[in-house]
């Protein structure tokens, strides 16, 4: 499926590996890599609701944004725009890696 860094920051971190404003430990910034392959090599959203250790969720109060598993702190928030009528498949739009707890 696609992904589109819809975020300059996660844009930066994507290109360059870092990013000033989004300070974030290592094994974070390595997870993000992994599930943007993931979500790249996936056939269906099926791929990615099977992998667990992604927690592929809709947000509450949300049409069609979902937070992916980075580590128990942060998530991966995505806004997914479905290309079939079945709902399989889709583009991503990466938004932000929020703090799942506010600290």
């Amino acid at each position: 499926m696609d992904v589109i860094l819809d975020d300059k920051e996660l844009e930066k971190l994507y290109t360059t590996g870092q990013s000033r404003k989004l300070k974030l430990p290592e094994q974070v910034i390595e997870k993000f890599f992994a599930t943007i392959q993931k979500i790249e090599s996936a056939i269906s959203i099926h791929d990615l609701r099977a992998d667990k250790g992604l927690r592929l969720e809709k947000l509450r109060g949300t049409k069609n944004r979902y937070s992916m598993r980075l580590s128990e702190k942060y998530r991966l928030e995505a806004e997914i725009i479905w290309i079939d009528d079945k709902q399989t498949i889709a583009k991503f739009y990466l938004k932000t890696i929020s703090n799942h707890y506010g600290d």
